[in-house]
């Protein structure tokens, strides 16, 4: 029998497998490389070079910088962006970050291996792999992330390279604070300066914890995790990144449980054009920049122009954000109280054609008419829209859907309503308006400008662009002048009757006699310039300028830095031209500047991003009066808050206002004590108030009226300047004078060293009458 022997089976053989396992190996890593060599190439894509990477550049808006360091607002077309360095975060705030987004963010040097690793497995299933040096990356140099698959991994890989770059281009710390200043948070907030600021109201340093979390959670997608929008999804965001920060040892657990029961507490403060602390000055700033950056020897090195909106300027201005607010308080605290008077006042059953008053219906359709052809809407129609006036006219009758201004509970507000453009037109003219101005006389810097009483709907800046009848605040030129050519003292005394000044005299083509505000009764006796002033009496005025004529006082208002049209005919001397506010501070500072005229200073020195000073203002004065004259002139003012129209200021003088309304209109009584120089205006049918007042370091101008001069109030009353504008004045001073930080003078005007002209008019004789405050002006008359 034959033997069989058991074949034996071979063992397996894998070698060829683990060749093709370390060749395809071999191959992916060999086939990686080669795509992060061509990306680095520039193969798959334009590659930023060293200077781009070394040169990050984003939009960075021109800062504007009040004289006290606050930041009064931005100029930027999309981004609102100012750049903060690494100290100016909070180490809470990068530990918010690292936690959440990339906790070996320390160790690596670009790329997460463990992440990528993790991410590939898992197939993102326990998070990203994406660093912060990535993210970086991603948002300086991708453009916008690819939809197709594909395409979004070639700029995956870029991305990569880029990171690896930025990681020997920048430390670790200016890594995270690039970071932080190109992120865009939504509602204008781009970087952590501007979302810090807009939706807590912070500067960055000053962010809590759980504001640190929120904002960190961001990160993830604003667009979704918007704190406006979605804040029960950003209150769960934030709670994650407050978990990450437990995970990682940077907060205790009883931290944690904490601030996650609690609300987000966001406090939007929202940063635009139109919002904000001194709108009105930040627009005219503007155009003051956009003049600047034309001037060739403005330009930058390379000879081009710079961009206000997006270069990163910092605009140091002399306003002060403390008194600029008390400014803005003021008009917001005494503007809808003497609105409610004037709406009072307006009722249909009292006014048939209010807003207007004294105008047949034929010349309130022509204003009307001639407004709509002023228009922002006919503007726009005509020449954007190429729509013709047929189509203009008729769309001014259709009913729109709009958002107005109106005062609600003494609050500036907005209402939605349906209303045609024809009747808003007339809606906005019923408002009252105002325009304010604050200088330090010897600087002449500007410390508070209020163009109007909100921006967003009454664009039309009453400061330096708007121009109105001046009335009495004109007469204190005409003394000066009577002073500085005839040596005239306060206490000189003149004949108290009317006086006329004959036909083809000083460019007259009839005789003038203007009337003082009492009629036949208001004349006789005997009254000294002080008391004239004070109580605003014309005929006395007119005896003034016919002695010194009307040229030499309007070269006085020239050096005084008054530039508008004036016609040199004797009655400027009771306010006929239309002035600015800005000029009138201007003109009346020199008083309180000891006859130094001191042209008004907004912006001290503009730098660039870099803080290489681009600009540094020179001041321009000039000598127009004797330290004597102006100093004569100021004494003859403090008469007018002593006895006269001012007198309100103190709390004395009968008042003309009902009990009721004493101090819901006006805020009176003001009771002031120390020295104050001023003067008040009205003019024609009470179209204008106005009241300049003085302290010796700080001079400050108001106007109150209506858009147009038929819409006024109908008596004195309330039309006067003492009632219109001192308020606001009374107001702002108040608040000043409460902050001592601001050191606001409560001294006497400095007397010169030599003084001929007699002051004291109490040495010679004292005065014996205190007239009616009301006896301010000359309502009946074409200007008083």
């Amino acid at each position: 029998m034959m033997t069989t022997k058991k074949k034996k089976t071979a063992a397996p053989d894998f070698s060829k497998y683990i060749r093709w396992f370390w060749m395809f190996f071999s191959g992916a890593i060999l086939s990686v490389g080669l795509i992060f060599l061509a990306a680095s190439w520039g193969w798959l894509g334009e590659m930023p070079d060293h200077t781009q990477l070394e040169n990050l550049k984003s939009n960075l808006a021109t800062e504007i910088i009040s004289s006290d360091g606050q930041t009064l607002g931005k100029f930027y077309f999309n981004d609102n962006r100012t750049p903060v360095g690494f100290d100016d975060l909070p180490q809470h705030l990068v530990d918010a970050l690292i936690a959440t987004e990339d906790a070996r963010f320390r160790n690596h040097s670009g790329v997460d291996a463990r992440g990528t690793l993790r991410a590939a497995v898992f197939l993102g299933g326990r998070g990203g792999a994406s660093t912060i040096s990535q993210q970086l990356a991603k948002l300086f140099f991708t453009k916008k992330a690819s939809g197709n698959i594909v395409k979004r991994m070639i700029q995956k890989v870029k991305e990569w390279v880029i990171a690896t770059r930025l990681e020997r281009q920048y430390t670790k710390e200016e890594i995270i604070v690039q970071y932080f200043n190109k992120y865009d948070f939504l509602n204008n907030a781009d970087g952590i300066r501007s979302a810090a600021r807009i939706y807590f109201g912070k500067e960055p340093k000053e962010l809590s914890l759980k504001e640190s979390a929120m904002l960190v959670g961001m990160f993830k997608n604003s667009a979704l995790y918007n704190p406006l929008r979605n804040p029960i999804g950003v209150k769960n965001r934030r709670n994650v990144v407050l978990g990450q920060m437990y995970k990682y040892e940077y907060i205790t657990e009883a931290v944690k449980d904490s601030l996650q029961e609690t609300e987000l507490d966001v406090k939007y403060t929202p940063e635009s054009h139109r919002e904000g602390l001194a709108t009105y000055f930040r627009e005219y700033l503007r155009s003051f920049m956009k003049d600047w950056a034309e001037k060739e020897e403005n330009r930058k090195p390379d000879g081009s122009k710079y961009n206000i909106n997006s270069d990163g300027l910092k605009v140091y201005t002399t306003i002060d954000s403390r008194m600029q607010k008390y400014a803005e308080e003021a008009v917001q605290q005494h503007m809808p109280r003497l609105q409610a008077e004037f709406f009072h006042q307006n009722t249909p059953k009292r006014n048939p054609t209010a807003p207007f008053l004294e105008l047949t219906r034929g010349a309130i359709d022509t204003l009307m008419r001639n407004s709509m052809r002023q228009s922002e809407r006919w503007r726009h129609m005509k020449y954007d829209l190429k729509k013709s006036d047929k189509e203009i006219k008729e769309s001014f009758q259709k009913p729109t859907k709009m958002t107005v201004f109106e005062w609600k509970d003494g609050v500036a507000s907005e209402v939605d309503t349906v209303m045609k453009p024809w009747d808003s037109m007339r809606y906005y003219k019923s408002f009252l308006r105002t325009g304010m101005m604050s200088m330090d006389p010897h600087t002449g810097h500007v410390k508070a400008w209020v163009g109007g009483m909100n921006y967003r709907h009454f664009q039309y800046d009453m400061v330096k662009q708007g121009k109105r009848q001046i009335g009495s605040t004109f007469k204190p030129l005409v003394y000066t002048a009577a002073i500085d050519q005839l040596h005239y003292s306060p206490c000189d005394e003149f004949p108290d009757t009317p006086y006329c000044i004959e036909k083809m005299k000083h460019g007259n083509m009839e005789e003038w006699c203007p009337r003082n505000s009492g009629g036949e009764d208001d004349y006789g006796g005997t009254r000294t310039l002080q008391n004239a002033l004070a109580n605003s009496v014309n005929t006395i005025t007119a005896r003034l300028i016919d002695k010194v004529g009307p040229q030499p006082v309007v070269d006085l208002a020239r050096k005084l830095g008054i530039e508008s049209d004036m016609l040199a005919t004797p009655a400027i001397a009771l306010g006929t031209a239309d002035i600015s506010v800005y000029e009138m501070v201007g003109a009346y500072s020199t008083f309180a500047n000891k006859g130094v005229y001191t042209k008004p200073v907004m912006v001290t020195t503009i730098e660039d991003k870099n803080g290489t000073v681009l600009y540094q203002f020179k001041p321009e004065t000039r000598d127009v009066l004797s330290e004597e004259t102006a100093y004569v002139t100021v004494k003859l003012m403090e008469g007018v808050t002593q006895y006269g129209s001012g007198a309100r200021l103190r709390g004395k003088g009968r008042d003309a206002y009902r009990v009721d309304y004493r101090e819901v209109v006006t805020g009176y009584p003001y009771e002031f004590e120390n020295p104050i120089a001023g003067k008040t205006g009205t003019t024609q049918n009470q179209s204008d108030g106005w009241f300049m007042g003085m302290v010796p370091n700080l001079v400050t101008g108001v106007w109150v009226g209506a858009e147009d001069r038929a819409a006024h109030f109908k008596d004195i009353t309330y039309g006067q300047g003492a009632a219109m504008a001192l308020p606001i004045w009374g107001l702002y001073m108040k608040s000043c004078y409460a902050d001592e930080t601001l050191n606001v003078s409560k001294e006497e005007f400095e007397e010169p060293e030599e003084l001929s002209i007699e002051v004291d008019c109490s040495k010679i004789k004292k005065e014996a009458t205190i007239e009616d405050e009301l006896e301010e002006e000359t309502p009946d008359l074409d200007f008083g």
